[in-house]
């Protein structure tokens, strides 16, 4: 990623803007027992707290890179119980990157996130019905099957 995704100038203005960046080699002690690192590049979305909330693995193009920060600060957010700002993170992805692999898991955590926050079950359904529309072949899809049968 040194080679590729770091240099690339949007990735260091997201990461310089959004996030504080922690850079440690994979055998450093105690972070790497800590963190069960086994396997470089491992990029993991803390909160203030230190708790973790999402974790990539292995090399990522620049724009899959922003998506996937999008999703771990979304799902910080949704972890903590800031709905409404776990979705604009999600909504993020949806409407800036479409393509990206982080996009189904997105529309899910969106839906549900938005229920959290309102009770309304309807975004669950609406969730599923984009995900069968556009990601029919995603784990995300299936894990919203259930979400069909909500009139």
């Amino acid at each position: 990623m040194d080679a590729v995704t770091y240099p690339n100038e949007a990735v260091a203005e997201f990461v310089m803007t959004n996030l504080i960046p922690l850079r440690i080699q994979f055998d450093t002690q105690p972070h790497a027992t800590d963190f069960h690192l086994k396997w470089t590049p491992t990029l993991i979305t803390l909160d203030t707290d230190g708790v973790e909330h999402h974790r990539t693995v292995g090399f990522l193009a620049p724009e899959e890179l922003i998506a996937s920060l999008l999703l771990g600060m979304g799902k910080s957010c949704f972890e903590l119980g800031r709905f409404e700002d776990a979705i604009s993170f999600f909504n993020k992805i949806i409407d800036q990157r479409p393509k990206s692999h982080s996009t189904p898991e997105a529309v899910y955590l969106r839906g549900v996130a938005t229920y959290k926050s309102t009770n309304d079950p309807k975004p669950l359904r609406l969730a599923y019905d984009k995900l069968k529309a556009e990601y029919a072949d995603s784990e995300w899809t299936m894990r919203a099957q259930p979400y069909s049968l909500i009139g």
